[in-house]
Order: C-alpha cells, then structure tokens, then sequence
C-alpha cells in the first residue's frame, strides 16, 4: 500500500509540473468547468421558480444535491477523466504492454496515472460550493452526519469510475477509438438529477443495474434524512458489486488483448 501511495504522489508532482507547461490550456480547462457549474446551478434555479419541490426536495435541499454532484464530477476530472479518455487508445496501440511487465497493477497504473492539475483547481472551487450549501441549510448538520455524508461521496465516485470502465473495457473485444464512450455519456446524465423523480423501473433501474442514480443522490438523501441501515446496505452493496465486475471485466479483457508484439 505504501509502495502505491508514493507512487500515485510521483503521478501528481508530475502532472502539476506539466500543467504549469501550458499555462493558457490550464486556465481555459478551469474557465470551461466554471461554465459548466453555472449552467447546471441555472438549471435548477429556474425549475424553482416555478415549483417549490423537485423529486420531494425543496430548494435548499437541492442546493445541497447540486453542491455534491459538482465535487463527485470535479474528483472524477481530476483523478480519472484523462486516464479514461486515453485507455481506449491504449489498448488498441498495444500500449499496455509497458504497464503489464511493471511491479505493479496495470489497472491502477492506467486508471490513476494521469493527474488533471487544472481540474484540481475546480475540486477546491467544488468543495468551497458544497461547504457554503451546508452552511446555508436551515437546520444544522452534525458533524457525524456530514462526515458519513463526505465518506459516502467518496463511494458513489468508485461506483462512477467502476460504471465507465464497463463501457471502456469493451474495447478489449470491439477495437473501437473509444470503446462505449458515448453510451456511458448518455446514461451518466442521471447521475446528476435527483433519485426522486424517477418512478417505476425506471428508479429500479437507476438504482441497480445502471446505479447513476445512486452516485450523488444516496449520500445526498443519507445527510438529509439519516443514514438508515438499508440505504447504507443497498449503496455499499452495489459499489462492491461494480468493482467487482470491473475487476473481473479487467481480467477477461487482458486475456483477450493483442498486445503489440502479437
């Protein structure tokens, strides 16, 4: 474990020292994030304006919600993104190959090995919009309560990342420029409404078999009306459920890779 940390902390000096390489894409990425937070804040303050309650959720509530889902989205650019972005090209120049004769995991190598420095900055600007809605909700939380919820967070980004590698590893197999990248766009949008307005097999779904609903809205739902027993079951049991499943995926697709020499 230790051998691991001090070499994801070599990942992270590195990228920091490129990024500042390219000082005008570095400030672009974090104007273009911005953006992004300003559209999807927008969003729902309109819906507000013209109903009190979205998916049982009132305004301040959802604030909170919102508030999550900018730190799960900034940690998942930050740590993932441009490692998910290059693993198909990867795995099609046969690049793998320099990472499976390596003393350590090809999948923690190729998943973690690309630090998003820019992104970093929009994690600090994520995390300063998620303490200004806790500290704004009307009724105090305990520390207890926003720890758990802090904690649960970090789960739902495992279950994201596990969620994008079922449509990446794929590439194994199809020898696409990006694997199923575009369908886990598509269904990624959900991650970042709330549970409460699907019904039917619909919120069956979301919450399964194709968990998005459950990255941001359980830990959401946990602060705000308590960290029951079956909630907690229901979200540690299917993020250790899909990481298995990408483990599993992982090692089905290193049998089926053509490496470069082959």
């Amino acid at each position: 474990m230790i051998r691991y940390l001090r070499l994801y902390a070599h990942f992270v000096r590195f990228s920091f020292s490129r990024a500042m390489e390219f000082r005008l894409d570095f400030t672009f990425r974090i104007g273009m994030d911005m953006l992004w937070y300003l559209v999807n804040w927008s969003f729902f303050w309109i819906l507000f304006k013209h109903t009190p309650l979205l998916g049982g959720w009132t305004y301040d509530q959802m604030v909170v919600f919102v508030g999550g889902v900018f730190v799960a989205d900034a940690i998942q650019m930050t740590v993932f993104a441009n490692n998910m972005w290059w693993l198909p090209v990867a795995i099609n120049k046969g690049d793998i190959d320099y990472h499976l004769v390596r003393p350590v995991s090809s999948l923690f190598f190729l998943s973690l090995r690309e630090f998003a420095a820019n992104s970093f900055i929009n994690l600090i600007m994520a995390a300063g919009i998620l303490v200004w809605a806790l500290a704004r909700y009307p009724s105090p939380f305990g520390a207890a309560a926003v720890a758990t919820y802090l904690a649960l967070l970090l789960v739902g980004v495992v279950l994201h990342y596990s969620m994008q590698m079922w449509f990446l590893i794929p590439t194994f197999w199809m020898h696409t420029s990006s694997g199923l990248r575009e369908i886990f766009w598509s269904v990624d949008q959900f991650s970042s409404r709330p549970h409460g307005i699907y019904i039917g097999w619909v919120r069956r779904l979301l919450t399964s078999l194709l968990p998005c609903a459950l990255i941001v809205s359980f830990p959401t739902k946990a602060l705000l009306e308590g960290a029951t027993p079956g909630l907690l079951a229901h979200l540690l049991g299917v993020t250790a459920a899909a990481f298995g499943l990408t483990l599993l995926l992982w090692k089905l697709g290193l049998r089926a890779y053509a490496s470069a020499s082959s």
